[in-house]
């Protein structure tokens, strides 16, 4: 397992971290004791660092992985939408509580999108800084599905960690393209900022060419590291061994090909019909003001999700 120091924070991570929504309430849905044995495969054949937000539920997830490896070397990332001091105190103090630990590594405003919102969130920016200060916290920064923001955090001193979105295709990037995205990345690296990427797979969307995203993002330098999401033993296998440079096996790469997939549209999509009109499979339509998804007709191909502004459509 490759590990590199994420920026100028001290902390040292594995270059593969898992993604733990996947696991969840809002993707998989598995249970604690499943999803906790899946992050434990994982923490267990080297992977030293997770990420979570309040937002997933998964703290119940990674708490019980955390007892079943015993590893006292796991760093963990987790995120809010906190804009003040009093909602930024109560989802640390959640992070804090749910997974028993004392202090949190990394703490990040979850998807900002410019300075703008930055400006907007700052007294919980501030709060988490202070709680840096006191040595609850290790680390502060963001997690973006937008290129200004990336730039706009590049050049914050307070900023120490940003999570941006970064795929071989550009899905999920809102204002801009893959390579206006790395050279922003590019940016934050050179400015000292520990960096590591979200959704390579284009939240599961690239599912038929998961070698050559793979390939693309272990071969960006700038990521100090990569959350990729999981949802069974299998995947950790394979995907920590492609990080290694080794071959998956075909029993393990069998397994996984076997698994049920579905699209899964997340609930803060707006219904704006993008998704509904670019559909060439007439699979998705509108019921009820909810996108609903006809099994019999789509084909899992994923072309859907590059025409959704907010990033919510997902192959799981």
């Amino acid at each position: 397992m490759e590990y590199r120091m994420l920026g100028n924070t001290g902390i040292k991570v594995s270059r593969i971290c898992f993604g733990g929504l996947t696991v969840g309430p809002l993707q998989a849905n598995l249970p604690i004791e499943v999803g906790a044995e899946v992050i434990a495969e994982a923490f267990n054949r080297g992977v030293n660092f997770i990420d979570t937000a309040q937002l997933y539920k998964t703290y119940p997830y990674i708490k019980r992985a955390l007892e079943i490896s015993k590893r006292k070397d796991i760093v963990i990332a987790s995120k809010s939408y906190a804009y003040d001091e009093e909602t930024a105190k109560k989802s640390l103090d959640e992070a804090l509580t749910e997974l028993k630990i004392d202090k949190m590594d990394i703490f990040l405003l979850h998807e900002q999108e410019s300075e703008y919102t930055l400006r907007g969130h700052y007294e919980a920016l501030r709060y988490y800084l202070k709680m840096k200060e006191m040595g609850i916290i290790n680390a502060v920064g963001i997690s973006t599905h937008t290129v200004r923001a990336v730039v706009a955090a590049a050049e914050m001193e307070e900023i120490d960690v940003i999570h941006p979105i970064i795929n071989i295709k550009g899905i999920g990037i809102q204002d801009g393209s893959k390579d206006e995205m790395l050279k922003a990345i590019k940016k934050a690296y050179k400015n000292g900022k520990g960096i590591y990427g979200m959704k390579p797979i284009g939240g599961g969307n690239l599912i038929h060419s998961v070698e050559e995203s793979l390939d693309y993002v272990i071969s960006i330098k700038e990521l100090h590291s990569i959350a990729v999401g999981m949802q069974t033993k299998e995947e950790v296998i394979a995907n920590i061994l492609k990080f290694n440079g080794e071959k998956v096996p075909d029993e393990v790469q069998q397994k996984i090909s076997k698994k049920t997939r579905k699209l899964h549209i997340d609930d803060w999509c707006e219904k704006c019909g993008n998704c509904v009109k670019h559909c060439k499979h007439h699979a998705l339509n509108i019921v009820n003001n909810k996108v609903v998804v006809d099994k019999d007709k789509c084909v899992l191909c994923g072309y859907c999700s590059s025409y959704c502004p907010q990033f919510c459509i997902k192959i799981v």
